[in-house]
């Protein structure tokens, strides 16, 4: 365990008896604690987890149980226990529950204990350790080490650009420049010459050569952004530029050498714009040689608490402040919120809210008039969360393990937020457990669904016997 927790960059100091979990809190000061113990020590152990959330309770604690039970589960939510984890003890498990607690965790105040970074947080790198995002890095570190054309696809907003950077920052290339051509912010009657450049002569006020943006690049790497917007006649010279490694200038007669790497990106259907004819066949299957596809973040919402954290810290240092985070009530809002913008959405957000001087902690009102708003628009939050965990354990059969993971949450807070929502199991024999896999794909594949009505009425599912079996009291 210690060795799972120091893989995260932890300095991790060692107690052997419950006993002694106060006063090394108080001498070491940690930013997380993680206690195991046995089931007969558990009221030892919720003791001293009173007294340090006297002290502390922003200080999270993971708890490794011994013969885990339901009455030791209630026993740390009613404690405000972060997660548990029976033995024996899921290391991957316990590093996930970590990251997610040291990652919310927000930047301390000068002269505490720094939270420890992942790696996935330095500058310049993609913020965030859900599944999608860690499969992300590994894509883009593999893309790095091969010389391929990449397409990069998703929605405003997603970090297009960022990806393209990372793979010409990994490459052999790196020592070259790397530029960015954004296809939609030019007019299509420059589009070619800023591209290939020109010739003297070539046109009315071309009074002398000039090299284009492709040239620039010359073994390095160019960034076509909104590959989707370029014109027809554009296109079929990109085509021959990327087949035969040259380009001719507007106006030239000679053919000009290139070596350069093309990455291209676009938030449209590229597929169904070859079929509509708005883009070449070829030269789509010329840019689609590595594709790279980035999820929007309301399908990666376990991220947004990392990509805050990261946000702040930045923005602490650029501004010169010491702001810590967001109340309970203002981060649930942030991530129960769908985030049409992605990141780019959540980092203008966030440097909106330091230009007004935020408190320590950033409530609900220091919030943009105008998200606050946006989020009043969106479905009710209680209503919404709610009718996401009676899907989820529709979906599991009542497995809150398998909720959890399908929801990105801890147990411990699946748990909780069935005591706050008052989600419980009644017993109809007419009705057959169903496992409904198409919802369980549609939760691990989306972020919060939009509550048209969530039931106020309990979850039914299952039987006496299932409920036995799950350790709950059948009604």
């Amino acid at each position: 365990m210690a060795a799972t927790l120091a893989e995260l960059g932890c300095e991790v100091c060692h107690v052997e008896r419950p006993g002694e979990v106060v006063p090394g809190s108080s001498r070491h000061r940690p930013t997380l604690v993680v206690i195991a113990f046995a089931a007969v020590q558990a009221d030892a152990v919720f003791s001293d987890i009173d007294r340090m959330r006297q002290a502390d309770r922003r200080l999270p604690i993971l708890l490794v149980v011994g013969q885990s039970s339901e009455s030791i589960a209630i026993a740390a939510l009613r404690a405000g226990v972060k997660d548990y984890f029976p033995e024996p003890l899921d290391h991957a498990a316990l590093a996930t529950s970590a990251r997610r607690c040291l990652a919310a965790i927000g930047t301390r105040s000068a002269g505490a204990a720094p939270t420890a970074r992942p790696e996935s947080a330095r500058p310049g790198s993609f913020v965030g350790e859900s599944e999608s995002t860690r499969r992300i890095r590994s894509c883009l570190i593999n893309l790095a080490r091969h010389d391929a054309t990449v397409l990069v696809t998703g929605e405003t907003g997603t970090g297009k650009e960022l990806a393209a950077t990372l793979i010409h920052d990994g490459s052999a290339r790196r020592r070259a420049r790397f530029v960015s051509v954004n296809c939609a912010a030019i007019p299509e009657g420059l589009l070619e010459s800023e591209l290939f450049g020109y010739e003297s002569g070539a046109f009315t006020g071309a009074a002398r050569a000039r090299e284009g943006l492709l040239q620039l690049a010359d073994h390095g790497t160019v960034f076509l952004d909104e590959i989707g917007e370029m014109g027809s006649h554009a296109q079929a010279k990109m085509l021959r530029a990327l087949e035969a490694r040259e380009i001719y200038r507007l106006g030239g007669r000679n053919p000009v050498r290139l070596d350069v790497r093309v990455i291209a990106a676009t938030n449209q259907d590229l597929e169904r714009a070859v079929e509509e004819g708005r883009f070449r066949r070829d030269l789509y299957f010329r840019l689609n040689v590595a594709r790279v596809h980035l999820p929007p973040l309301r399908e990666h919402p376990s991220d947004i608490a990392s990509l805050i954290d990261h946000g702040l810290r930045e923005l602490n240092i650029r501004h010169s402040c010491r702001v810590e985070g967001f109340t309970d009530e203002a981060l649930q809002g942030l991530l129960t919120y769908d985030w049409p913008g992605n990141v780019r959405e959540l980092k203008n957000l966030l440097e909106a809210i330091f230009v007004s001087s935020p408190p320590a902690r950033i409530a609900p009102e220091n919030l943009p008039d105008a998200f606050r708003q946006r989020l009043r628009s969106v479905c009710s939050v209680p209503e919404a969360e709610r009718r996401r965990i009676v899907e989820a354990l529709l979906a599991t059969n009542w497995n809150k393990s398998r909720a959890a993971e399908l929801l990105s949450w801890s147990r411990m807070t699946v748990y909780r937020k069935i005591a706050k929502y008052s989600v419980v199991r009644s017993v109809d024999p007419l009705v057959r457990p169903a496992a409904d896999t198409s919802v369980a794909r549609t939760l691990a594949r989306s972020g919060p669904p939009v509550a048209t009505g969530a039931p106020r009425s309990p979850a039914r599912v299952g039987g006496r016997a299932a409920a036995e079996k799950d350790g709950l009291p059948a009604p």
